[in-house]
């Protein structure tokens, strides 16, 4: 069956020349600064408008000193304050700990930072908000890190690479036999490369730009015109869960990338060859054995269903402050909840960056992260120990406060 795979050196031969014209490749450095300013222009945009950073000692007072919090999001995770008064009074305790409740089934009691609010760093925290989804996203990207210096050594007896082909091999195989795959991945990029290359030169910037600047101002997007913070805090839980669940398959199944495999195998690895490669695909800090499952196909996937569902076409129920929107907008979002993971895995195949089956497998975690996000609720009482060996007060949400204070539309 491997044999079969094999594109013979006819064929090979019936590739035509790469003729497209390279679009303007934009710097290294250029990509590093469109994504600082991302991030610093969301912690801008983002921002407590009503608090001060810097104040005199005696007139501070924010949200911070409401306790418990009033506003917290249910991403918290509801918290009580232990409420036995004649304790409290014995131990003279002026900041009782917090009772952590986990799925209703074990309570923890972790230390209750509200304290350390004058903090400069708590101060920072309160004013800038993103800061917090910005420490979360960096966690991500730790462990992802860990995918390829554990995968090394689980396959260190017969080699990441060998072990990756072969993983890329089968996937081939099951696709050949299975019905469910009716168009290879080698046809479509064929499809391009004859007649086609203009776009597939298009897609090639399109792959090498788009996933994580693209996907990072989404975050800073949503965190501003979701209506709560609870809303917002589903979609990124879905995403890291997604994301966790890909760091485990990077590790003990690790995929080549058909643009890797052996030349027999027919692909092209057309972003490379036209040096359109991102900074984000090249360096150390990549795993380039971690095809499957295709986060760009699971973050889009995940960023084309919060966009239908922030149209509002497919709810009968809105949340406080949220307004229906006007058919204008709602073709809008909808039709980019549709177009941009349909973009994405054009994109992918045609590059030969992944496989069918990778994007199937991405649809599938997506589903199972979604249903089960709240599992991070078991992290909170590492979160609180986290923020009490740092001195800090984790700060209350900005999401929807503008529209919150003026009762207006989203």
């Amino acid at each position: 069956m491997v044999e079969e795979l094999k594109v013979n050196a006819t064929v090979l031969a019936e590739y035509p020349e790469w003729t497209a014209k390279p679009e303007i490749k934009l710097p290294s450095w250029g990509e590093a600064v469109m994504f600082v300013t991302i991030l610093f222009g969301g912690m801008f945009l983002t921002r407590r408008r009503n608090f001060r950073l810097f104040t005199r000692k005696g007139q501070y007072r924010s949200i911070l000193d409401q306790t418990p919090r009033s506003s917290q999001s249910d991403e918290e995770q509801s918290f009580e304050f232990d409420t036995d008064t004649d304790d409290a009074l014995l131990t003279h305790e002026k900041y009782p700990s917090k009772t952590r409740t986990c799925f209703g089934l074990f309570t923890v009691h972790t230390p209750n930072t509200t304290r350390f609010r004058n903090h400069p760093h708590s101060r920072l925290f309160q004013k800038f908000p993103f800061l917090v989804e910005m420490l979360y996203w960096l966690l991500n990207y730790l462990f992802y890190r860990m995918t390829t210096v554990l995968s090394n050594k689980l396959f260190a007896g017969i080699g990441i690479w060998t072990a990756a082909q072969n993983h890329a091999l089968s996937i081939l195989t099951f696709e050949h036999l299975n019905p469910l795959f009716p168009v290879r991945e080698l046809d479509l990029q064929q499809w391009f490369m004859h007649g086609h290359q203009d776009l597939l030169t298009f897609l090639d910037r399109f792959y090498a730009l788009i996933h994580i600047p693209g996907s990072m101002a989404f975050i800073v997007w949503y965190y501003y015109v979701a209506p709560s913070h609870a809303t917002f805090a589903i979609v990124r839980r879905t995403m890291t869960l997604t994301n966790f669940m890909a760091f485990v398959t990077f590790v003990f199944f690790p995929v080549m990338p058909p643009r890797l495999l052996p030349k027999e195998y027919g692909f092209l690895d057309t972003v490379h060859m036209e040096n359109a490669a991102s900074l984000w695909q090249t360096g150390k800090h990549v795993n380039s054995l971690a095809a499957m499952p295709s986060m760009h196909f699971g973050y889009s996937f995940v960023i084309g269903c919060t966009l239908i569902y922030h149209s509002g076409v497919f709810r009968s129920r809105f949340e406080k402050f949220e307004t229906r929107k006007g058919a204008f907008w709602k073709v809008v979002y909808v039709s980019l909840g549709i177009l941009y993971p349909s973009m994405i895995l054009l994109t992918i195949i045609a590059t030969a960056n992944h496989y069918w089956l990778d994007a199937m497998v991405a649809f599938v975690y997506c589903c199972i992260a979604f249903v089960a996000n709240k599992v991070f609720y078991v992290l909170l009482p590492l979160e609180d120990l986290l923020l009490w060996i740092i001195r800090a007060e984790k700060p209350v949400p900005s999401t929807g406060d503008r529209f919150h204070a003026k009762g207006g539309r989203i």
